[in-house]
């Protein structure tokens, strides 16, 4: 954790990091004269070309630089320790005393920051910096020691500037770091584990992102092609066993019922298998999808003869299959929902190659809701930790195919009457296209068995009938048990709140 401040206390507390105002001053012993290099009151600037370390002194080589442009090494003792690379302002005291601080200016102009504007950079943003000088300024307990850091910003809005900490943490010149604001004075520091973690999480993410494509485009050209009289009968088998394991909308009208469906939804499938659950693979989405990849393989032109429908040959061909059907186009990974998005170039024939790239594509959508939630899975800015679980439903409605998208957040609060225990806030959101209603999306959140709600129709008229409509679902959420508080349905779409990004910069230079 680091501690932003405008002035640092006379005694530093033992593991926060704050900055200050003014560098810290050391006093330099010089080795050998000035030499009329500086008249005594002058200042001039210096670089620590190289520091070693001689019993409880340090000894510095300084590159000093003077107005008129004139360089000059100099010798130097000091009783703090300075790292190699450090911009030093120094100031003549007599012609073998120097006084020094840290270059309190950076390649950006001006003083360096003291504090975050979360204008600018909200709670929750991910600050990379590098570290430009660091300075031993205060001695604690059990030899730990405060730094003094100047950082130079290398993202978000205050890229380029400086800021200058104060932290238990050795960061020597010339390293990265990563930290999370969590105030205008605070800031909470990243391992590197979890960076690149994150880093990759968001590669895969936006990857899947963009060669994902809707269901409803393959199920409906499968509903087109299964009556067709020359497709292979193990092909045949893995679409009607697919078409048929789709719920129908009155199965999630029950709890249970809803709960077989999120099971089989594919969101779960890589813990089946690592449970051993095989035999809940039958019903499952993205388990069902990749069979009909493994029938679809040999059946084209110029497959491998050793194609198989084995999940392990589907695992292996697949990647490099999407790369050539689908292309390597980026685009930012959606928020909730992900929106309607069928591929380009298939208005022609239905022939298998184009029921392929579909099923490709439905497999990379399902696995960007399982990205999305884990890179919403996280602990917020007040310590609380977020689970997310995000996933994609298609369901029947008479002959009518449509996909719930579905997302539950559980977020473990401290109880402020009880400290010992946590209370649980839940979230859901549901986002569907149902004719006649139209496009409609439902927000509602669950805290202490108080429900609260609030519905979005893109249609008026929809959104009148929902209005209308709302007392009787208040009589019937009461009549379960729960406590309910604002129930409202408004036409148009849910705003947009600000979230923080996944950050893809991240290299160090000196690896």
């Amino acid at each position: 954790m680091a501690e932003i401040s405008s002035a640092r206390p006379a005694t530093p507390p033992s593991a926060p990091a704050r900055p200050v105002v003014a560098p810290v001053e050391m006093a330099l012993k010089l080795l050998q004269p000035l030499d009329g290099l500086l008249s005594s009151g002058e200042t001039a600037r210096a670089e620590v070309v190289a520091i070693r370390e001689q019993a409880q002194q340090f000894q510095l080589l300084l590159r000093l630089t003077l107005d008129n442009g004139r360089q000059a090494s100099l010798t130097a003792s000091s009783n703090k320790p300075v790292d190699q690379g450090s911009a030093l302002l120094v100031t003549a005291l007599s012609d073998t005393r120097l006084l020094a601080a840290l270059q309190p200016q950076g390649k950006s102009g001006g003083m360096p920051l003291t504090s975050i504007d979360l204008q600018q950079v909200p709670i929750g943003t991910l600050l990379q910096g590098k570290v430009e000088s660091s300075q031993t300024i205060a001695q604690l307990k059990a030899g730990q020691t405060v730094q003094q850091v100047i950082l130079t910003l290398l993202n978000t809005p205050l890229a380029g500037k400086q800021l200058t900490i104060e932290t238990p943490l050795q960061l020597p010149s010339g390293s990265l770091v990563s930290a999370q604001v969590q105030g205008h004075q605070t800031l909470s520091f990243i391992p590197l584990g979890n960076r690149l973690d994150l880093l990759e999480l968001n590669h895969q993410l936006s990857g899947q992102s963009a060669r994902q494509g809707s269901l409803e485009g393959l199920f409906g050209l499968m509903q087109n092609i299964r009556g067709g009289g020359n497709l292979p009968e193990g092909l045949r088998g893995a679409i009607e066993r697919l078409l048929a394991g789709l719920p129908e909308a009155t199965q999630l009208s029950t709890a249970k019922g809803l709960a077989q469906a999120m099971s089989d939804s594919g969101g779960l499938l890589e813990a089946k298998l690592l449970a051993g659950q095989t035999a809940a693979l039958t019903t499952d989405l993205k388990a069902n999808l990749l069979r009909l990849v493994g029938q679809l393989l040999p059946n084209l032109p110029g497959a491998l003869p050793t194609a198989s429908a084995s999940a392990q040959n589907v695992a292996l061909a697949l990647p490099a299959l999407l790369r050539e059907a689908l292309g390597q186009q980026r685009q930012q990974a959606a928020s909730f929902p992900l929106p309607s998005r069928l591929l380009n170039s298939l208005d022609g024939e239905a022939d298998l190659e184009t029921l392929l790239k579909l099923a490709a594509a439905a497999i990379s959508r399902l696995q960007t809701h399982q990205l999305s939630s884990l890179a919403q899975t996280q602990t917020t800015a007040e310590g609380n930790l977020l689970t997310t679980w995000q996933m994609e439903i298609p369901m029947r409605d008479q002959q009518q195919m449509v996909a719930l998208q579905l997302k539950v957040q559980s977020e473990e609060q401290p109880d402020k009457e009880r400290r010992e225990q946590s209370e649980t806030l839940w979230r859901v959101d549901l986002a569907f296209d149902l004719d006649p209603l139209g496009p409609l999306q439902v927000q509602a959140q669950l805290l202490r068995g108080s429900l609260s709600s609030q519905f979005w129709a893109e249609r008026g008229e929809t959104a009148a009938l929902i209005s209308h409509e709302l007392t009787h679902l208040r009589e019937r959420l009461q009549a379960s048990g729960l406590e309910v508080g604002e129930l409202a349905c408004r036409q148009g779409m849910p705003p947009r709140g600000p979230r923080t990004g996944l950050e893809q910069r991240w290299v160090d230079e000196t690896a």
